[in-house]
């Protein structure tokens, strides 16, 4: 049966914000655990829908009160990582998972090369294209990107002590002003490519983007602990800007 999404479901992407007038251009890319109401959930339970496999928890609340605070373009994709990755390669094995963190993800066994097509077709591609779209209407504008993502505290039976982490593809002058931000802010542990590194082979969003727009790209991966409410969320969202108007010599607007 082909896929097609409800006329009351929504787009694949949000844009907010588009004429913001910072530097920087937000981007979250697991900012839902939405699945389109014909697949079932997928197969899994409410419960793990709600947990870190399906969406990075208390990103998007990050992302919007930053879009808020530092009148910057944010884009949010509105589908879960499980429907299909939006920060994978559409070609890799982590594009469509068949389990995540040892849960088995039903809905997406059996798929032929058409449906992963198709997805990416419905969910990956506008995303990405949205992406484009605003970096292009912004090529007079410095730009900067920064994706905001989180992190679960355990993972296969490790700690992660890291509160938030600054991820880069290479040695950059761009994240090294962040993490000399953020430890100045802060006085526990900041990850310098923990949890992660932005590999190419593995990433989509910011080697895609950065590269084809040749502008600076970064992402935040904050613990999911520190911002699974609202009032951490803002925290954050707070430091987040706080560090940016230190590493970019700007000030906050006044909005």
């Amino acid at each position: 049966m082909a896929l097609a999404l409800a006329s009351a479901e929504p787009a694949a992407f949000e844009l907010l914000n588009a004429g913001g007038k910072s530097d920087l251009v937000l981007l979250c890319d697991h900012a839902s655990n939405r699945i389109p109401r014909q697949l079932n959930n997928l197969g899994i339970s409410p419960q793990q829908l709600n947990s870190h496999i399906a969406l990075d928890l208390g990103a998007a609340d990050v992302a919007r009160f930053l879009s808020a605070s530092l009148d910057a373009p944010l884009i949010l994709s509105n589908y879960s990582r499980l429907m299909i990755d939006c920060n994978r390669l559409p070609e890799s094995n982590g594009s469509i998972l068949h389990s995540n963190d040892g849960i088995a993800i039903p809905g997406n066994l059996g798929l032929s090369a058409a449906d992963c097509l198709q997805r990416r077709q419905l969910f990956f591609d506008p995303y990405h294209e949205a992406i484009n779209n605003l970096l292009l209407a912004r090529a007079w504008h410095t730009t900067c990107l920064l994706s905001i993502h989180s992190f679960t505290p355990f993972l296969f039976g490790a700690d992660r002590p890291w509160h938030i982490g600054v991820c880069y593809e290479d040695d950059s002058v761009y994240a090294s002003q962040w993490l000399t931000a953020l430890r100045s802010l802060l006085d526990v542990p900041v990850g310098d490519n923990q949890p992660y590194s932005i590999e190419t082979d593995v990433d989509y969003t910011l080697p895609f983007h950065g590269r084809r727009h040749a502008i600076d790209a970064v992402m935040l991966e904050i613990r999911q602990d520190q911002i699974s409410h609202l009032l951490g969320a803002r925290r954050w969202s707070e430091i987040i800007a706080r560090a940016w108007q230190q590493s970019n010599h700007s000030a906050i607007p006044d909005l």
